[in-house]
């Protein structure tokens, strides 16, 4: 296998990072770079790697970017590859964000996100759909799925239903049994675990000194990371979650502003997450959103530094299959539970109902999210005006 400079990783990822639209959709494009093109990991690895995000917490694309860079030259392959791919993201998101807080008020940019927030329902909606037809597939899952949801509902902590769901799954999906595990990979030779030991001293120094200088930072810090460490089954599932802690724990944001959020984080490069930028921005100005996006990303990379040497013991788990199963499940639940209360946060109108239908409709068809995202709020200036 071709060994790159840790530049060259990084500059093909920055020009990944300045398309990443659609999350899991950049993934072919990543394979055909990693391994077709440049021929820095074989087939066989880079599926071992899809099946390693898939156990592990964080936003797909993302891992599979550090994953890749993980093969290619080690754990600084890792951090390079995770910094080119989001920093488009990052900035554009801040800047993003600058305006949205400075301009919010002007006639024509709150009829944008009147739309923009019609298209959110859509978009969560869809997630739900296509989540619930992947992961729901008995009478068992559709309970706990519903019990996560209406736990969501009546405002309780995410977390705690991510964790009574998991626990039970452990009991009700005995059907699950040890496997001889996923797709092998030989090739996995260096020890990461140093590295990943490494980072997780400097992120402990990083979080003492926020603790110490700034406190509301270190809050900051803290939380994005909590929501980065339990956000299984992809970015969306940072979306209950966020909504939780930012809005109805702490009331940084209200819910209309959240949901301009992720609009934002939709027209934008990146995944989903890359919300916690306008959080961040939304509490602390710059400081808040650069600590609040270092801090959502690296706990799921470290996990991923941690545990691809030892993934196929783990997989092989019927435990850790169920309880992984159990997360998945009470993903769908958290995730439709938010569509309705994005539902009853929007103001309705005609043309923001007529939005909405229109959007919902375009994403079952599988038209692109930027583009359905980008005439949402086209489409809201001109009928809304």
């Amino acid at each position: 296998m071709n060994r790159p400079g840790l530049l060259r990783i990084f500059f093909i990822f920055l020009r990944l990072g300045l398309t990443a639209f659609g999350g899991p959709a950049m993934i072919p494009y990543i394979r055909r770079q990693a391994v077709d093109r440049h021929g820095w990991l074989s087939d066989e690895s880079f599926r071992f790697g899809m099946s390693v995000t898939q156990m592990i917490p964080g936003a797909t694309a993302m891992q599979m970017a550090a994953y890749t860079g993980l093969r290619a030259r080690g754990a600084w392959g890792a951090v390079v590859a995770y910094l080119g791919f989001s920093l488009p993201a990052f900035l554009l998101m801040l800047g993003l964000s600058a305006l949205y807080f400075s301009a919010r008020d002007i006639t024509w940019v709150g009829l944008l996100f009147r739309g923009l927030q019609a298209v959110v329902v859509a978009l969560v909606a869809n997630a739900a759909i296509n989540l619930g037809r992947r992961y729901l597939n008995s009478v068992a899952a559709v309970v706990l799925a519903a019990l996560a949801g209406v736990w969501l509902g009546f405002k309780g902590n995410p977390i705690l239903a991510l964790a009574v769901v998991c626990i039970l799954s452990v009991f009700v999906f005995r059907q699950e049994r040890n496997a001889s595990g996923p797709v092998r990979d030989g090739g996995l030779h260096c020890d990461h675990r140093r590295a990943a030991f490494g980072m997780v001293l400097f992120m402990a120094v990083g979080l003492g000194m926020l603790f110490w200088l700034n406190h509301a930072l270190f809050d900051l810090a803290a939380l994005m990371a909590k929501i980065d460490l339990f956000a299984f089954g992809g970015g969306y599932v940072s979306v209950p979650l966020m909504l939780h802690e930012v809005v109805e724990a702490r009331g940084w944001l209200t819910e209309p502003q959240f949901m301009d959020g992720i609009a934002l984080g939709q027209i934008t490069p990146g995944p989903i997450v890359m919300t916690a930028t306008f959080v961040g921005y939304a509490v602390k100005g710059l400081p808040g959103a650069a600590i609040a996006t270092v801090a959502v990303f690296s706990p799921s990379l470290l996990i991923l530094l941690g545990t691809t040497p030892f993934y196929e013991r783990l997989s092989s788990s019927a435990i850790s299959r169920r309880v992984l199963k159990g997360s998945l499940i009470s993903l769908v639940g958290l995730i439709a539970a938010v569509a309705v209360r994005f539902m009853f946060t929007t103001h309705w109108d005609i043309v923001s109902a007529g939005i909405a239908v229109a959007a919902l409709v375009a994403l079952r068809l599988r038209v692109d999210i930027l583009w359905v995202v980008c005439a949402g709020g086209v489409l809201a200036v001109f009928l809304g005006g």
